[in-house]
């Protein structure tokens, strides 16, 4: 598939997807959406790929939903679009490299792994612009920072740093702006020296009983525990979820 609004490149086990819009600081039309959908399915299901990358092109990750489309019909089901790098097996890295604003940092939450440029900056403007969360961020967010966090973020519209977010948990690291390619690339490779099904087996159970909550997750995890020892017991050690 051939992409407009995005680069999609893949070299070593690893996969980039590069947010690109560069003239509206990466905003997030319904043909970005649909083409991020296609390209994350893209990368799980190639083989070739053990870790995708999420990044922006130019100064800024995202300046979030491009305005002149909201109210479109995509707002509302563009939730599952964002979600999407929760839900592809795989593991994802975000590197945030500027603006990541609203739906775009609703879009980082679903990432297992961010690491962002010291130069980033983070805000959910939602009321701001007299809109409310298609993207899952009053969910997410909260599970993330904690509520009380959230909500201080999500009602004063506040932008904080990359410090700021490393010191709430938002980020996993801070790194200067010209290492960020570098260090999430770093991360990856820390990541794929391990069994891949084993870390995508571990997403999976994580994600869940996030979803639906530790019993689930416990149970979930007994599941895989006990499946996993049955494909190991007759050899078979790859088994894809």
């Amino acid at each position: 598939m051939e992409f407009t609004t995005l680069l999609v490149e893949k070299k070593d086990g690893i996969g980039k997807i590069i947010l690109n819009r560069p003239k509206v600081l990466n905003a997030m039309n319904v043909q970005m959406l649909q083409e991020m959908a296609q390209a994350f399915n893209d990368m799980d299901t190639d083989d070739e790929v053990q870790i995708v990358i999420l990044t922006g092109m130019g100064n800024s990750f995202s300046a979030g939903r491009d305005i002149k489309e909201l109210g479109s019909a995509v707002d509302r089901p563009g939730g599952s679009f964002y979600a999407i790098p929760e839900t592809i097996s795989k593991p994802v890295i975000a590197a945030v490299n500027g603006f990541c604003y609203t739906g775009a940092l609703e879009l980082v939450e679903c990432a297992d792994l961010v690491i962002a440029a010291d130069t980033a900056t983070f805000a959910d403007t939602h009321a701001k612009y007299g809109i409310t969360h298609g993207g899952g961020g009053t969910q997410r967010l909260a599970n993330i920072v904690g509520v009380r966090k959230a909500k201080e973020l999500i009602f004063t519209c506040q932008t904080i740093t990359a410090a700021e977010a490393e010191r709430i948990g938002l980020v996993n690291r801070v790194v200067p702006a010209d290492k960020l390619a570098e260090a999430a690339e770093q991360m990856a490779r820390q990541i794929m020296v391990n069994n891949q099904n084993s870390v995508r087996r571990i997403k999976y159970v994580i994600n869940q009983g996030i979803k639906h909550g530790m019993a689930a997750g416990f149970d979930i995890e007994a599941r895989e525990w006990h499946l996993h020892r049955q494909l190991h017991q007759s050899g078979v050690k790859n088994q894809k979820i």
